[in-house]
């Protein structure tokens, strides 16, 4: 018997021995390269633009309030607007302010008026994060569904906007002055 215990101890001693070790991990796929798909203008009206008037409306709409279901056959855009609508609609707006700054910054993009956006300037990149962080503050401001809260934050998320558009939107003879330094 105890041959056999010996025979079988050998045995699984040889087999852990001679087993190859397992193969590495293949590398993490390369993220794909951030690259701009619309202009500054086109990008600014497609997201930062509505979900700031979400925001905006928060101050005088409660966005818990029950809402009228859509009636049969009416448009897609009245039948599904209340899926995430609510408070998940102003915490999803929010969130998306706070992406904006991301996009804003995506080297290569261009102005409306063929300029490239002004991207690597210090002042553009600052009101970008305050465009980031204001997002964040009306977030949080979303999540406490505090009507006070949100009319407090509009203010923050306006001035964000307003830095930024001051100098390179608002200009007197804009559009063709726009995104200039």
């Amino acid at each position: 018997m105890k041959r056999v215990f010996g025979l079988v101890a050998i045995s699984v001693l040889l087999i852990s021995c001679t087993q190859s070790p397992p193969p590495a991990p293949a590398p993490a796929p390369a993220a794909p390269e951030a690259k701009p798909f619309g202009t500054l203008a086109q990008m600014m009206r497609g997201v930062p633009f509505p979900n700031s008037n979400i925001i905006f409306d928060t101050q005088t709409t409660d966005p818990g309030a029950a809402q009228k279901p859509a009636e049969a056959g009416a448009p897609a855009t009245q039948q599904y607007s209340g899926v995430y609508g609510g408070w998940q609609a102003v915490e999803n707006a929010a969130l998306a302010l706070s992406e904006t700054a991301n996009l804003l910054l995506i080297p290569g993009r261009m102005c409306e008026n063929g300029l490239p956006a002004p991207v690597d300037q210090p002042d553009f990149q600052k009101w970008a994060q305050g465009l980031a962080e204001a997002g964040q503050a009306a977030y949080k401001a979303a999540q406490s569904k505090n009507i006070d809260a949100m009319v407090e934050v509009s203010g923050t998320v306006s001035d964000a906007c307003a830095a930024c558009h001051e100098k390179y939107r608002d200009t007197p003879d804009q559009p063709k002055d726009r995104c200039m330094p």
